[in-house]
Parts: C-alpha cells; sequence; structure tokens
C-alpha cells in the first residue's frame, strides 16, 4: 500500500489563519513466504514483495467560525482509526488463504462488508461523542466533517458526514468517480434542481454544511449520535484512493463575483466557461492525478492547484494505492462505483448553519 498525505493552511489564511484540517493513515503489511496470492503472485516487480495491505484513514475539516475547529477536527482524526485499526488487521488476518495458509476451522471469522460499515459509523459516533465532551469541558462549540475509510481486501468501506470528499481516480480508464455525497445547503439546492452544477462551484450559501461532528456546550445525551453514510466499492490496482477537504475544490475567493456575473448573463455557455476555469472542477482533479509521477508528487501538487486558484481555506488530502490487487476490468465489465448524489457541491470556508 501506497501513500501520501499533503495539508497547508491555504495562501488567503497563511500569517494570519490557523489550519483547521486534519489528516491520518494507518497501514497494516502482511508479508508471507512468495507474497500474496502464494505461488501465483506475479513476479512482474522482482524486488517488490507481494505483502499484502490494509489501510484505515481519517480526514476532518474543522468548521470555521469557531475557536475549537482545530480540536474538533484533531479528535475524529485520532479517534476514528484508532477505532478501526484493530478491525482492519482483523480482517487482513481473516483471510489465510491469500498466503495459501490452511488454518482450518481456527481461522477466525472474516467480517462481512456490513460488519465493517458499522464499525465505521460506530468509529465516527465515538469520536463525535469525544468531540462533545471536549464542548461541554471547554464550554465553548466545536465542529468538524469527517471522511474515513477502511480499504482490505481490494474494497473500499467507507463512511462521511459533511462536505469533506472521497474520490477514486482510476488510470487504466482515465476516470474519477465521487464517492461521497456533500451534505451541504448547495448540495440540497442542487438535488431539488434549484441551481445548475456551475452555479454550484460559486453559490453564496457554499460555506454552510447541514451536518457535522459536535455541538454547543449544554449538549446531552439525547444528541449524542450523527448520522453517518456508509458505502462500499471494488478497488483495482489503477486506482487512486482520494480524500479531501473542501479546501481543494473550493479555493476560489473571487466566487461570489463569479456568481453574480453568471446570473447577470442570465446562465450563458461563456459565463460557465469562465467559471470551470476560475474553480477546481473534478476534471481538474483527475487530470492532476493522471498526470502525476507519484502519490507524493500529486500530493504537493494539489496544495499548489488550490492556492493558484485562490487559496481561500485550508486545503487537506490523503492518497492511496494497492498495485497488489487485481487489474482494472475492461470499460464494459467496469462496475459504477459513484453513488448516485446530489450533485457537485458548495464552496467557502466551512461554517455550520446557526440554530433555527
Amino acid at each position: 500500500m501506497d501513500y501520501a498525505t499533503a495539508y497547508d493552511v491555504g495562501d488567503r489564511k497563511r500569517g494570519r489563519g490557523i489550519n483547521e484540517d486534519s489528516v491520518a493513515v494507518s497501514v497494516f503489511e502482511d508479508g508471507h513466504r512468495s507474497g500474496a496470492g502464494g505461488e501465483n503472485a506475479s513476479a512482474s516487480e522482482a524486488t517488490r514483495p507481494q505483502n499484502r495491505s490494509v489501510a484505515t484513514f481519517a480526514l476532518a475539516d474543522g468548521a470555521g467560525g469557531y475557536e475549537a475547529g482545530e480540536v474538533a477536527s484533531y479528535i475524529a482524526s485520532t479517534v476514528v482509526p484508532e477505532r478501526l485499526a484493530d478491525l482492519a488487521i482483523r480482517a487482513a488476518r481473516s483471510d489465510p488463504a491469500a498466503f495459501d495458509v490452511d488454518l482450518g476451522d481456527v481461522a477466525p471469522a472474516q467480517p462481512s462488508p456490513a460488519a465493517i460499515r458499522r464499525a465505521i459509523v460506530d468509529a465516527v459516533q465515538a469520536a463525535h461523542r469525544a468531540v462533545l465532551g471536549y464542548v461541554n469541558e471547554a464550554g465553548q462549540p466545536a465542529f468538524t466533517t469527517v471522511v474515513a475509510g477502511v480499504a482490505v481486501g481490494g474494497e473500499l468501506h467507507y463512511g462521511w458526514v459533511g462536505d469533506s470528499r472521497l474520490y477514486v481516480v482510476n488510470g487504466e480508464h482515465e476516470t474519477i468517480e465521487r464517492l461521497t455525497r456533500d451534505h451541504s445547503v448547495v448540495a440540497e439546492l442542487r438535488a431539488a434542481g434549484d441551481i445548475d452544477e456551475v452555479e454550484a462551484h460559486v453559490h453564496p450559501r457554499g460555506n454552510e454544511i447541514t451536518d457535522a461532528l459536535g455541538g454547543h456546550p449544554g449538549t446531552g445525551p439525547g444528541d449524542d449520535r450523527v448520522t453517518v453514510e456508509t458505502h462500499t466499492v471494488p478497488l483495482y490496482a489503477e486506482d487512486v484512493v482520494f480524500a479531501t477537504s473542501d479546501g481543494i475544490v473550493d479555493a476560489q475567493t473571487d466566487a461570489p463575483a463569479l456568481h453574480d456575473r453568471y446570473l447577470a448573463a442570465d446562465r450563458a455557455e461563456e459565463a460557465s466557461d469562465a467559471i470551470r476555469e476560475a474553480v477546481v472542477t473534478d476534471d481538474d482533479l483527475r487530470d492532476h492525478l493522471l498526470a502525476a509521477d507519484s502519490l507524493d508528487g500529486a500530493a504537493r501538487g494539489l496544495v499548489d492547484l488550490a492556492n493558484d486558484r485562490g487559496g481561500k481555506d485550508n486545503v487537506s488530502a490523503i492518497l492511496c494505492r494497492d498495485p497488489t490487487l487485481a487489474s482494472t476490468p475492461p470499460d464494459g465489465d467496469m462496475p459504477t462505483r459513484e453513488p448516485e448524489h446530489d450533485g457537485p457541491v458548495a464552496e467557502r470556508q466551512t461554517v455550520i448553519l446557526p440554530d433555527e
């Protein structure tokens, strides 16, 4: 398993702001005999052992406008992987056949995808309660988004709250698929058909998320749960899994002016093209990752891309890939991994909607 991370305060906040983003990755590599696949293991990379890898990750974006956003994101990015690491290793251990090992009846039970997704929900709930514990101790509100996952056995199990995103970019077919739906006002407007895909990039309410971990002081036991969306998708050797805060897709500082010009132009194609050129689109992310020479270079380049487009907010990214997985199937056999979603999302520094 190869991985890289990058995070930056963002050009607009440099010297006068804090980075409220947090990232965490935990990788367990298991090597035995001839490697994963045993006698059938590929010999194409003689210097690279065919180890079996499992990984857990979490990326959190503390909500702007609250002093403790950076504390909330730190809690989320540490509690979630801590809760998932043992499960990931147990999932790997439950497959001794990968190394041509037969444990007979003493082999541990293999957790189902549903069990792993349930564990992700439980881990996020634990992080939510931990943030609330801090909130009530410190006497100040704290909120954060989180996107987290477990990559094991050629599958990615993941969950999220808020508008931090998860993508998968496939080098064989040169595609990008967004694996998450933003929990945001703009995503809801887009889903309802009230705004189009272009306007979603620069909408004035793009900083408002509709769900997050954390809360206000005084939150009691009845409010200590948060809704976590989960999903499972297959992974292939040519895939790069990419988690990001909204600081990359929401880098444009001139978004309000672009929005006004777009509406004044009656959503004309020329105005649409100007917005797509100014913001960071999913196609931009795909092209950048496909062109990168390495994961480290891609991660650093994503920070540069966000800052070049305005650097409005904190920037963070996690990139992972496992070249020992099965090869990508032909185009006609390739499953669609992007869930039916609400369209492109919102922009601006993350804030929580005020209580009604």
